[in-house]
């Protein structure tokens, strides 16, 4: 194969040659010029938001999930009460991190091919005064389903709440305004919807409840708040930053400025999206998401109701002919998730249908279809 395998995930994702080029220079981590491609990265992403008005952005080194622990301690005070709608795993991830870092957590239960309702949040924290924030997973990307954030954050504004967004899987695809929707904390990663690569997550922190923040954290290296004081003060990171990954972004953000950003994102993940769905229909797999609150983030499928069908060797197979699929995350039924992300398009979701067929040929499956 004179490619590498086409990443069908919700990250990492398939990166462009330019992309990949960035990262082979070496940098130093205090030196001027390495300072100055952070200082722009920081910049551009919160153009992304439109938020230099309103927010600072601050980066930290790890997965994305570093940085939605991070702002959780950052940005709740160690008596604090959150609220977590949940309606897939990335939901039961930040509740268990939640609690897991002393905060009291409260779970309000939603159904996993259902948004979250904005009125059962509201109903919710008006029944219980002792909650000082929501956790909003926005897209969840369990399922792929997407959920209302400027209800919810319209909902929070309303009751003096505050709201943390995980807008990891959403972040420069679906549209996020900061002038238009208010949050305290909204954390993405360099690996997703940027189409960097993996290794940093950053966080965007209101100004407002900035300063309120200081000592929250019961963490050295999570502590937003310390960071961003520190990188005003000299502009390096505290501690040994991902150079080479920070470098990749910022040639990432570049290109995601030339392609048009968020709209052009959106548009080209959306055809994607519509491309994979049709052509997995043609071969019988049905979605589990009703197409009304599927986001063009990743799609869930059933698995197929044929006895031939077994995901190992599904994925085995997909993977020769060079796609990665994703395993499902939901527990109830059996399924497997296709991403629409990355630096890829209709050719690219069109071929990877055309590999699944091939796949099928060779497992004897004639159909996708569910056992529903």
């Amino acid at each position: 194969m004179d490619r590498d395998a086409i990443l069908l995930t919700p990250g990492p994702l398939t990166t462009t040659l330019r992309t990949k080029l960035a990262m082979l220079k070496d940098w130093g981590s205090w030196d001027a010029d390495f300072n100055a491609v952070t200082a722009r990265v920081r910049e551009r992403l919160l153009d992304v938001v439109h938020g230099r008005e309103t927010h600072v952005v601050v980066p930290l080194q790890g997965s994305g999930t570093f940085s939605v622990e991070a702002a959780v301690a950052t940005l709740v005070p160690r008596d604090g009460h959150v609220l977590v709608p949940d309606n897939g795993a990335y939901c039961k991830r930040a509740a268990k991190l939640t609690q897991m870092m002393g905060r009291r957590a409260t779970v309000l239960p939603v159904a996993e091919d259902a948004p979250i309702s904005a009125a059962a949040v509201e109903a919710r924290l008006s029944a219980d005064a002792s909650i000082t924030h929501v956790v909003l997973i926005h897209c969840e990307t369990g399922t792929g389903v997407e959920n209302p954030l400027a209800e919810v954050a319209a909902v929070c504004e309303r009751l003096g709440k505050g709201l943390i967004v995980d807008a990891m899987s959403s972040f420069a695809a679906l549209p996020i305004d900061a002038r238009k929707v208010r949050f305290d904390a909204l954390v993405a990663a360099s690996g997703k919807c940027l189409e960097g690569v993996p290794g940093m997550g950053f966080v965007f922190i209101r100004q407002a409840v900035l300063d309120a923040c200081a000592g929250n954290s019961q963490s050295l290296a999570m502590d937003l708040h310390d960071q961003h004081v520190y990188m005003g003060r000299t502009g390096q990171w505290r501690f040994t930053p991902p150079t080479h990954v920070v470098a990749a972004l910022d040639a990432a953000i570049e290109q995601f400025v030339e392609e048009g950003g968020q709209p052009a994102r959106l548009a080209r993940y959306t055809d994607n999206c519509r491309a994979l769905v049709e052509g997995m229909g043609k071969l019988g797999f049905k979605p589990f998401l009703k197409p009304e609150v599927q986001a063009p983030i990743i799609v869930t499928f059933h698995a197929p109701a044929h006895p031939a069908y077994d995901f190992r060797r599904f994925y085995a197979a997909a993977k020769a002919r060079g796609f990665i699929l994703y395993p499902g995350k939901l527990t109830q039924v059996e399924t497997f998730r296709v991403g629409c992300i990355g630096a890829i398009g209709r050719n690219e979701m069109r071929q990877a249908v055309e590999a699944v067929a091939d796949v099928m040929r060779e497992m004897g499956i004639d159909s996708g279809a569910p056992a529903l």
